[in-house]
């Protein structure tokens, strides 16, 4: 038999503020989304700290973030996890679990249509500015709680369906690295002989200006961190272009953004970026013709030698301090083995690459699969 119940009638806040003390070092917690649970963020020393108080958390705390609420942020604070802190932005509640088993609560915010509850109470314009789901939201919201026995028979379900899940997960990460670690000994094979040379002299500068139209659409390409390739910009039209210089960017081309190449924004103009534009702010170059590729040299610089060379060559504090420079970039030497030896590791880059891919599909697979299992646990429908 159910009971219906609001959640205040059994959750309880807790308050475990302490005042911030400037030398002391706190570990400070995020939340991830979809029940993810919460993660170490941070570590801090309380002079970087702008908040005043933070709250100390416990073993088995009920926690959720009032910000990303919507996105499913709730969990519960595991063993690891002891003494760390987080914000007013993170409530932390005891659970009465005479009542409810604190796990069965994670999972009943899982089900989508909850979710959409909660997500109605965060109303907004966008995702962006949706408000917070305050504690009188969380505490309002209404749920019938069946007999303990039947919550443990359904976390058992769910834990079971999680336990194959994340053997999966795991398995797609061994396979991931694994690739990546047969890349990396693969490239380190091919360039133990070879010469290095200064990329002015491989693969020089080419910057292709692009004489503005007013009347025109331009499209732009933009370069994501960490080795994470191109992306497509919103068209901008001749008008709001205005002064700002423009060049074109051609498929096999080597692009750096100036100002987060030191963090790994460098890529490869692919076909499908065919037609697309960039600002100053990104370098092009063009390797030669039988001397070097533009995939083989990307790979060096996303390596930990090529990247030290690139942050060696971008002075500055971090952000928009740290501009990769022309000349510097042009004097960067990089190796230079046998092109047939670079077409050969291209290759293998491109079976990597479709791996990834897979993996990549799998993964939305597995990530799409825990609502319906939820759905189905709570329902009985799981077997």
């Amino acid at each position: 038999m159910q009971k219906t119940k609001i959640i205040g009638d059994f959750a309880a806040q807790i308050d475990r503020y302490e005042p911030v003390e400037a030398d002391r070092i706190y570990k400070m917690l995020g939340m991830r989304s979809k029940i993810g649970g919460p993660f170490i963020r941070e570590t801090k020393t309380g002079s970087e700290i702008s908040a005043a108080k933070l709250n100390k958390v416990k073993e088995g705390d009920f926690i959720y973030s009032r910000l990303f609420a919507w996105q499913g942020s709730f969990g519960l604070v595991p063993k690891e996890m002891d003494g760390c802190y987080v914000s007013n932005e993170f409530p932390l509640y005891e659970i009465d679990s005479s009542i409810i088993l604190p796990v069965y609560l994670v999972y009943w915010f899982g089900l989508p249509h909850i979710q959409k509850k909660v997500e109605a109470d965060c109303s907004g314009s966008t995702p962006g500015t949706r408000n917070r789901f305050k504690e009188t939201f969380f505490e309002k919201l209404v749920i019938n709680i069946p007999s303990v026995d039947e919550q443990e028979r359904i976390v058992r379900s769910v834990k079971m369906m999680e336990g194959k899940r994340n053997s999966l997960m795991s398995l797609r990460r061994s396979v991931l690295d694994d690739a990546q670690a047969m890349l990396v000994s693969a490239f380190n094979r091919v360039i133990s002989e070879a010469e290095y040379k200064q990329m002015a002299e491989v693969a020089p500068l080419e910057r292709r200006k692009v004489d503005i139209d007013v009347t025109a659409e331009y499209f732009e390409l933009g370069v994501r961190c960490f080795g994470n390739g191109t992306f497509h910009k919103p068209a901008l039209d001749g008008m709001e272009v205005g002064t700002k210089q423009l060049y074109n960017m051609v498929p096999g081309d080597l692009v750096f953004s100036n100002v987060f190449a030191w963090e790994g924004a460098i890529a490869v103009v692919k076909d499908e970026d065919e037609g697309r534009v960039g600002s100053h702010r990104f370098i092009t170059c063009l390797p030669k013709p039988g001397v070097v590729t533009s995939d083989f040299l990307c790979f060096y610089f996303l390596t930990s030698e090529g990247l030290e060379k690139i942050q060696l060559a971008s002075p500055g504090g971090a952000g928009r301090n740290r501009t990769l420079g022309l000349k510097k970039l042009e004097k960067i030497e990089v190796p230079v083995p046998g092109y047939d030896k670079q077409l050969w590791f291209n290759q293998l880059q491109s079976y990597v690459a479709k791996i990834k891919q897979a993996q990549s599909e799998n993964e939305i697979e597995l990530e799409a699969l825990m609502p319906s299992v939820l759905d189905k646990a709570f329902k009985g429908e799981l077997v």
